[in-house]
């Protein structure tokens, strides 16, 4: 099966992505609260997306976002500079100096390993993204003048504030009437929504939201949690997905979102923080496309793996419009995401479709 995407023709842009990126502090082997040295990377969960489809899949993309204007910013902007994405569309907020009128985004991760699963500990109210509004960035010139083939965004990001909410959805609106493809991860966090509002608030969002989206990346829990749809004869002790039930909840969906052209989601089995079993699924036409499963999957850090999933998923979309071939792109990319450290891909296609293909782990000279 192909899918006909109609992608735009003229454009500046192949992707972009709309949310928060964040300064990691990453202690490396150690833990958070023992540290005294941390390696600073850069990560968020809708700019991996598009730094993956640029530093892997080579594609154009530039993030939308907003930071501080101070020291800190400037090293953002730096981070994602090497990463080869476009810095054009990032709003700059004025600050007073000790981050009371607005600040940057702080996120300590730690990696876990064995019995010890990973950490991840956030400092991010307040920050200027989350305060940035539908008016501090100009849709219409960068979805009408420069153009922009595909926009990614997601639900971390909409949960920061009630102005995140708007933002994310003026965007939406705007892309589409662009003929800009979206893509939006739910991705649901119980603790960021409730502070606007909780699940009432995710599902009014998220529902209008979802009448603009092309590609719908979730599990079970997000579509139940963000789009009150639920899997019947799903025990949540199962370790495997209830695929029968997946798509029936994901056919149901589709009538009640006909604009879905594609659903996907990873899933993971955790034996322990160092090795899951990992696979992956898309719904597309009525049929489900199951990726290569990579059991035993040794992780230095999962951190980013369903991010640099979606960013295979979208290139193998894009570049082919096959569901099945893109679904294993995803899989596959975000299997070798998982395999380095930091948030970010470090993979290449070639690497990649390597994997596909079913190469081993030699060395190679």
């Amino acid at each position: 099966m192909k899918l006909e995407l109609n992608l735009r023709e003229q454009y500046t842009f192949d992707a972009v992505s709309l949310g928060e990126v964040m300064l990691r502090l990453d202690p490396g082997e150690g833990r958070i609260r023992t540290a005294r040295s941390f390696r600073a990377w850069e990560g968020g969960g809708e700019y991996n997306v598009i730094r993956g489809l640029h530093k892997c899949f080579g594609m154009k993309t530039a993030v939308i976002t907003s930071f501080a204007d101070n020291e800190v910013g400037k090293l953002m902007k730096d981070f994602i500079e090497q990463g080869g994405v476009s810095t054009d569309l990032i709003y700059w907020k004025k600050t007073d100096g000790i981050g009371r009128i607005c600040r940057n985004g702080i996120n300590f991760t730690e990696r876990g390993f064995g019995i010890r699963g990973a950490v991840g500990c956030s400092d991010r109210a307040n920050t200027a993204i989350s305060q940035a509004t539908p008016k501090d960035f100009d849709f219409e010139y960068i979805f009408g003048k420069l153009g922009v083939r595909w926009l990614h965004t997601g639900g971390i990001y909409a949960a920061l504030s009630e102005q995140a909410c708007d933002t994310v959805i003026e965007a939406c609106k705007i892309a589409k009437k662009y003929g800009t493809l979206i893509s939006y991860d739910l991705n649901y966090r119980p603790s960021m929504w409730s502070a606007i509002g909780g699940q009432a608030k995710a599902q009014e969002v998220n529902k209008e939201v979802a009448k603009y989206v092309d590609v719908m990346i979730g599990n079970e829990e997000d579509f139940t949690a963000c789009l009150g749809f639920q899997i019947e004869g799903n025990d949540a002790n199962l370790k495997e997905l209830n695929i029968e039930g997946y798509k029936k909840m994901i056919s149901e969906a589709a009538k009640t979102y006909p604009n879905f052209k594609a659903v996907a989601t990873t899933l993971r089995t955790v034996r322990t923080a160092t090795v899951n079993d990992w696979k992956a699924l898309c719904w597309a036409g009525g049929e489900i496309y199951m990726s290569k499963a990579y059991d035993g999957l040794e992780i230095m850090d999962r951190v980013g793996g369903g991010d640099s999933f979606a960013s295979g998923l979208v290139y193998g979309l894009m570049t082919t419009g096959d569901p099945e071939k893109a679904v294993n792109y995803g899989a596959a990319h975000g299997a070798l995401a998982m395999t380095t450290p930091g948030d970010t891909s470090m993979a290449s296609v070639g690497e990649v479709e390597a994997i596909m293909g079913g190469a081993g782990a030699r060395v190679k000279r």
